[in-house]
């Protein structure tokens, strides 16, 4: 770990003010990704400014019936929020079977969006990596690529996202609020995140000194049920070789609204508007819900070591959809 000057921040125009004049300055939060890429080496801000001060850690319900979740609640808080497990169940669900309890004591939700990826060439420095090193080259190419993507690849990059919370709020169709030097803004969750394609490095929208302050879910139908399902290889603090968020509103056994996320199989949590189409209107069926995996599947561009993530991210998918069509009104 290389040296660097540490800020405390109190307030959101503080720690925007500190991290301004600071090029590449980072903020910290719980954590539990910076630090570790810091003592590897891969991050070497000079900058850190902790944002652990800030007031952002509310979870609130919005006058339209949705709910604004403060970049610093931690993710256990998250978790176990009532209404989080009554309404967004899926949420709640990703979350717990993320990490460990002491790291979800700590994450936060602002970091959870913003986790960079774990593939292991990233992650050591002496490996070529276009995310890490721009220009250098992508190791897993032609190296042991069993935990890697297999949507939304590019000859550049073919690292996963990691996070499970991202994906349930991409499929609860989540907005990111962020505020930073060129103002203040609303990005829908689906624009947030960036595909590798030749500049892997931008993983999403925000600019030097951006800073997330809140994320917000809108409300949910009547009749809305969700689940969040998740292979790994251990049963525990385990990161996703498939994963599939579903949100689904029924009428009887009639599916009139559904939306669809996968992890564990993407360089971004992956919305699947084409598996959404293939479920809405039609009945909550096996033959459709596999018609809809075969679907969301169909542009996938599978490796060497990760082919078999195609007919596993299918089958959790089809599992997602029994699980959440059946549940209890």
């Amino acid at each position: 770990m290389e040296a660097f000057q540490f800020i405390q921040a109190k307030t959101v125009d503080n720690a925007l003010d500190a991290a301004r004049p600071q090029a590449g300055a980072k903020f910290v939060a719980g954590g539990t990704t910076l630090i570790d890429l810091m003592k590897l080496n891969v991050e070497r801000p000079k900058t850190v400014v902790d944002i652990n001060g800030l007031p952002l850690t509310q979870i609130e319900s919005t006058p339209d019936g949705g709910l604004k979740i403060g970049a610093m609640v931690r993710n256990s808080d998250l978790a176990h929020d009532a209404t989080v497990q009554k309404r967004y169940t899926v949420l709640s669900e990703a979350l717990l079977s993320g990490a460990s309890p002491q790291l979800r004591n700590m994450a936060t939700t602002g970091g959870n969006l913003l986790q960079r990826t774990r593939c292991y060439y990233f992650r050591d420095t002496a490996y070529a990596c276009n995310k890490r090193d721009p220009g250098s080259g992508c190791a897993a190419i032609d190296g042991f690529n069993r935990i890697h993507a297999i949507l939304g690849t590019s000859e550049h990059c073919i690292a996963t996202h990691p996070s499970d919370m991202a994906v349930a709020m991409m499929a609860l169709e989540a907005t990111v609020i962020i505020q930073g030097p060129s103002g203040n803004r609303n990005v829908p969750l689906n624009e947030f995140y960036l595909l590798p394609g030749s500049t892997p490095q931008k993983e999403n929208v925000l600019a030097p000194g951006d800073l997330i302050t809140h994320a917000t879910l809108p409300a949910l139908p009547d009749g809305t049920r969700s689940h969040y399902l998740k292979l790994r290889d251990r049963a525990s603090y385990e990161f996703a070789l498939a994963s599939a968020a579903v949100v689904v509103t029924m009428d009887g056994n009639r599916i009139r609204r559904a939306r669809v996320a996968l992890g564990g199989v993407a360089t971004r949590p992956w919305r699947s508007p084409e598996a959404e189409r293939a479920l809405e209107n039609r009945e909550a069926s096996e033959k459709n819900f596999r018609a809809a995996a075969e679907v969301a599947l169909r542009g996938a561009k599978p490796l060497h070591d990760n082919a078999f993530k195609v007919e596993l991210a299918k089958r959790v998918l089809v599992r997602s959809l029994k699980v959440a069509t059946t549940q209890a009104s």
